[in-house]
């Protein structure tokens, strides 16, 4: 080895020491972007320091590679929505779970000496089994990530694909992996069982996935997060790689901590989503039933004079109001109504979105200071005394379904935001959100209908708010 062990684990160390402040920093926006530094430079580090001691370092290689990444992570940070980021997320999920499956069957074909043609010999058990879970885990994540991606994206539909059987399918399909990873097992040499163990568990992967519906995606993309952290851990093992243990528990861990907590604001089991039971096919409610003659539509001159005599105001953005780009709109009505005293709160419910956070970072890019900004929990207890509330673009996470038994989302908790005295919904129509089911409280004697575009509407807003 060109570099002492010593040196090697001491960079080492401080690599992972810097990937746990970067996650650390991760949990606020103020310190976000050290995070990511954190978090790139600790990645820099294990790079270099592994291909020094492996003496694999090349400076042109090494510095293309780096320029080429950094032109493509530069592309994607340039142009990619806000709207697009979680689907994103979920394909650099499948990156990272293809990227182990690729890794893992190289080390197979090194460990087992076919390149060279010296046989298998007694490989380790531990190369053997790491290999398999890198491969099982690396696969599973990289086609559920790219299903994923096409929910959000639209390329596929976003309603759960269910049929017949399909538990007994995934049931089988599962066991005919095992059985397959024992083979491999066994007969480490025969890279051909390899790429079938690979395959099976890539189908397995594409059969958890497509049951879940667009509502639901929070959730899956968390655990996806979760499994490209796991094959990540693997392949650490498979190349006897302390860093990369590290870092790939540190993701996995993370990932779980996460999905628990979206499990919890989604009244669901971990289990439930493990085994795939989401995304059941809602029960299709006679919208004209809840809503015909019930509704009460506004405008933007009435809402303004409302808003004028409010004391608190809070705002519950949903997905719809990163779609209609109207966070900047709603940072002018915001300033304008804290102008005047007006005491302005977010309510932010952990899945509204498409991913965790989503609405926190859009709110945070407008210098919407965090503190305003409410988890459930913390603002619930605060409806009671709130004048008005501004629902834009949120649907199921307000929905008073929730505490019905027997529906689509019943036991979800939700945002109390019926509770105020008045709330305005801002929306283009009537239509369901992921969910597929009615909201009664768009009916409801405190609600009024403020129907349109999000953005055109806040925007409505401010300039009638200023002229009243």
């Amino acid at each position: 080895m060109f570099m002492t062990f010593d040196f090697v684990n001491l960079a080492y160390l401080i690599a992972a020491v810097l990937f746990i402040l970067g996650l650390k920093g991760l949990t606020h926006p103020r310190s976000a972007v050290r995070g990511n530094l954190y978090g790139a430079v600790a990645m820099l580090i294990a790079v270099v320091v592994t291909l020094v001691d492996q003496e694999l370092l090349n400076l042109p290689v090494l510095i293309g590679g780096m320029a080429g990444g950094a032109a493509i992570g530069a592309v994607f940070a340039l142009t990619i929505k806000m709207t697009a980021m979680p689907q994103l997320v979920g394909l650099f999920n499948g990156f990272g779970g293809g990227a182990s499956v690729l890794v893992a069957a190289a080390a197979l074909i090194q460990a087992v000496g076919i390149i060279s043609g010296a046989g298998a010999g007694g490989l380790d058990l531990q190369i053997s089994i790491s290999t398999v879970l890198s491969a099982i885990i690396g696969a599973v994540t990289f086609t559920g990530s790219v299903v994923a991606f096409a929910k959000l994206q639209g390329l596929v539909t976003e309603q759960p694909v269910r049929y017949r059987g399909e538990q007994i399918v995934k049931i089988l399909v599962g066991g005919l992996t095992v059985a397959v990873a024992v083979l491999v097992i066994l007969d480490p040499a025969d890279m051909s069982l390899f790429w079938v163990l690979a395959g099976i568990a890539g189908l397995l992967g594409l059969l958890l996935v497509v049951p879940i519906g667009g509502a639901d995606m929070p959730i899956v993309i968390a655990l996806l997060n979760s499994y490209s952290g796991l094959a990540a851990a693997a392949t650490g093992f498979v190349l006897s790689n302390t860093i990369l243990i590290i870092s790939g528990s540190l993701v996995g861990a993370s990932g779980i901590i996460l999905t628990q907590i979206m499990c919890k604001a989604m009244n669901r089991s971990l289990a439930n989503v493990l085994f795939g039971g989401m995304g059941a096919i809602p029960e299709k409610a006679s919208t004209d039933d809840i809503y015909a003659g019930k509704t009460k539509s506004t405008n933007a001159d009435e809402v303004a004079m409302i808003l004028k005599i409010a004391r608190r105001v809070v705002f519950v953005p949903g997905y719809g109001m990163a779609v209609a780009r109207a966070q900047s709109a709603v940072r002018q009505l915001t300033e304008a109504m804290e102008a005047d005293g007006i005491t302005v709160e977010f309510g932010i419910h952990p899945v509204a979105g498409r991913m965790p956070g989503h609405m926190n970072v859009l709110l945070a890019e407008e210098a919407i200071s965090y503190d305003k900004l409410k988890e459930m929990d913390q603002i619930n207890p605060t409806f009671k005394n709130t004048d008005v509330t501004i629902v834009i673009g949120a649907n199921d996470v307000v929905n008073p379904s929730a505490r019905e038994a027997g529906g689509p989302i019943s036991g979800m908790p939700i945002l109390d935001v019926d509770q105020s005295r008045t709330v305005v919904v801002i929306k283009r129509s009537l239509s369901p959100g992921f969910a597929g089911i009615p909201n009664p409280l768009f009916t409801f004697d405190n609600t009024l209908m403020l129907f349109g575009d999000g953005k055109k509407a806040v925007d409505d807003l401010v300039q009638a708010y200023k002229e009243a």
